[in-house]
């Protein structure tokens, strides 16, 4: 291991400057919401992790102060403080104040690295109201503070009775090592406070792929802590992602290899499933839309599993190979490469897609060899995934013949829309949408209320099929599901094209209520698993119709929560109304909120609606559907892995996890019996 003074300011390298990151955030970090709020950490983390990487960190504190302060910290070597050659300017400075500033860049600083934009901390600076650098290096310890990404001060030594001006219950430990604490800008950001849950999933998933480091988050809003450490790094999370899964084979195949100079690791693991779960990464960076590796891994897998089953027989001369999607059902996978971070190629500034074409060849030999290995070494496990491959194959080809069945009818594919639906006179996608409404009677007020240009609407009746496990041939022979896909457009199974979507707006209205949240689930499920590209392109959205409607003479409030009936019953009971108003009981007994009790108001009429079908044209139009005035909640998939994890959970066979579950949350749950 080197020591410190290898990693000096000579090799911080300087490209350009900081303000562009406060023009357009959004280019750097993704979004200025709660994702980017995230990423901002994600991104201190980073550093730390390379630090790591380099074999010079074992732990990474992650600390959630009061009034949405955070600080990251390590025991790595510390960044550098001495002047830098270039610019004259102490090398933390440069780093925290310059874009495209860091030991990332060659000259010696780190090969693999997660940072290779070289945003990173000094993106960070610039969207923070307040950033404060500590750094501990060759027995001293240094600051500066920075606002808006300007310093206050240059670098200081701090000294033993020196005064540090943000103050926490965090005893920083290491002896060695970089710690950034910075509150995000309220005016870039639309929230600033942090989520535990969100950034314990955030660092649990990077503990898996560092194996054999420490992270320790800590929050003092709550008290609440948490530790990861992962010696078996893949294997662990390849477990934890079968999660309630009923599995083909014990042992998940792990698969290890360096080949010029890039590390391929791979984990694989079937399940009786009907999907897949692939997670793939370069630098330990989530690249979620895939890439050269994910490619590599996917015709490695393939022409194995083809191999071996002509070896055994189980395919004949005459038989077609299997094809890739065959290999696809019950497949759980995650793929991770290293390489030097000076080639690593990502296709965009948010790393989500891999494109060095070198590595495609590379992690196909790796994973071809692996597999060939684990086949001959593990016969029993090798014809178990075998049969399930097979399978998989037959139920294409049913399916593929059900779905060929449908379309010679005209009724999938075909110029045939569904007869209950009432469709828009827009033609351009973009500005059409389609509301998927529970019930022949809310679809009967909708279709009434609606903007006939740009709305559409789908009635359907009664509960779908629980598609979580069902196969495709079986889903085809369901009428309602049959409806939504000739209605979408876009097909269905291995021909389909989202490209083809008649709407970019698919809107789920459902009562609110228990029966609303079940129809509204099996909606989710059915295209989380069978057409996930819907949620990820921002097409699918959940209407928020309102709980209660608050009348005073003409004076009319509708109310989507508890909270906000009750704030809407003090403002109208002060108001007066011409002419004589009786005294009005509320159509249910409702109980306000803040503890007065009172079931009868004078003046004053409460209408708690129990489904859709209870509201007129008018007031579905003007509550729910009104662009101007309406509310949608957009469905958006962060944490694929858990997502999968959730539905399995909620709507598999397994019983005793749903039970847990429903045990553990069951304070939580508001129940409209």
């Amino acid at each position: 291991m080197a020591n410190s003074a290898k990693y000096s300011a000579a090799q911080i390298q300087v490209l350009e400057g900081l303000e562009p990151v406060r023009k357009r955030p959004g280019m750097y970090i993704g979004s200025t919401d709660l994702r980017g709020l995230h990423h901002l950490v994600k991104e201190v983390v980073d550093n730390s992790i390379d630090e790591a990487l380099a074999g010079y960190a074992k732990n990474i504190w992650v600390i959630l102060h009061e009034n949405n302060y955070v600080s990251v910290a390590d025991d790595g070597r510390g960044i550098p403080v001495e002047k830098h050659p270039k610019v004259g300017k102490s090398a933390l400075e440069v780093i925290m104040t310059t874009l495209h500033a860091g030991g990332k860049f060659g000259n010696g600083g780190y090969k693999v690295s997660t940072g290779l934009h070289g945003v990173g901390v000094s993106a960070v600076n610039a969207l923070s109201d307040y950033v404060r650098a500590h750094v501990r290096r060759d027995g001293k310890e240094y600051f500066q503070e920075y606002l808006r990404g300007v310093p206050k001060a240059p670098v200081s030594e701090i000294k033993k009775d020196g005064v540090v001006p943000f103050e926490s219950d965090f005893k920083w430990s290491a002896k060695t090592g970089t710690k950034i604490t910075f509150i995000a800008d309220k005016s870039i950001f639309s929230e600033i406070s942090l989520e535990f849950e969100r950034l314990q999933r955030q660092l649990k998933q990077v503990a898996y792929l560092v194996a054999g480091i420490y992270f320790h988050l800590y929050d003092e809003r709550s008290r609440e802590e948490r530790h990861f450490y992962f010696q078996s790094g893949l294997a662990a999370l390849i477990k934890h992602l079968n999660k309630n899964k009923v599995l083909i084979h014990d042992d998940p195949i792990i698969i290890h290899k360096v080949v010029d100079n890039v590390d391929v690791e791979v984990a694989i693991q079937y399940n009786d499933t009907f999907t897949e779960n692939v997670e793939s990464f370069a630098n330990v960076v989530p690249t979620t839309e895939g890439g050269t590796h994910l490619t590599g891994f996917r015709i490695a897998l393939t022409r194995a599993i083809n191999d071996y089953a002509r070896k055994i027989e189980a395919l004949k001369e005459k038989d077609e190979n299997l094809s890739g999607e065959d290999m696809k059902e019950g497949l759980t996978a995650v793929i991770s490469i290293k390489m030097d971070s000076e080639i690593l190629q990502f296709e965009s500034q948010t790393k989500e897609k891999l494109g060095n074409g070198e590595v495609q060849p590379i992690v196909n030999q790796v994973v071809k060899e692996g597999l060939e290995t684990f086949f001959e070494e593990n016969p029993s496990d090798a014809r178990r995934i075998m049969e399930k491959v097979l399978l998989a194959a037959r139920a294409r080809m049913a399916a593929r013949a059900a779905k060929d069945a449908v379309i010679r009818k005209g009724a999938l594919e075909g110029m045939t829309l569904p007869g209950k639906l009432a469709d828009c006179q827009e033609k351009d996608p973009a500005l059409s949408e389609l509301y998927i409404v529970e019930g022949d009677s809310a679809g009967g007020s909708a279709k009434q209320g609606r903007d006939r240009k740009s709305q559409a609407i789908l009635p359907l009746k009664g509960k779908i099929l629980n598609t979580e496990r069902a196969r495709l041939d079986k889903i085809l022979e369901f009428e309602e599901i049959k409806a939504l896909i000739i209605a979408l457009g876009t097909g269905i199974g291995d021909t389909i094209q989202y490209d083809k979507v008649r709407y970019h707006r698919i809107i789920l209205m459902t009562d609110a209520d228990v029966d609303g949240s079940h129809i509204r689930t099996l909606l989710l499920t059915f295209i989380f698993r069978y057409m996930p590209d819907l949620i990820s392109r921002g097409y699918v959205y959940i209407a928020q119709p309102p709980l209660y409607k608050v009348q005073k003479g003409k004076e009319a409030h509708y109310a989507f929560s508890d909270q906000e009936r009750d704030e809407h019953v003090k403002k109208v009971k002060g108001t007066k109304v011409e002419g004589t108003q009786p005294t009005v009981t509320t159509t249910d007994d409702v109980v306000l909120s803040d503890g007065v009790g009172e079931k009868k108001i004078p003046g004053i009429i409460i209408q708690r609606y129990k489904g859709l079908g209870e509201m007129n044209p008018e007031q579905l139009w003007e509550t729910t559907m009104n662009p101007e005035n309406r509310v949608l909640k957009q469905v958006t998939i962060e944490d694929a892995a858990l997502a999968d994890e959730i539905f399995t959970m909620l709507m598999g066979d397994e019983v005793p996890p749903r039970k847990r579950f429903i045990q553990t949350h069951a304070k939580q749950a508001i129940l409209d019996i």
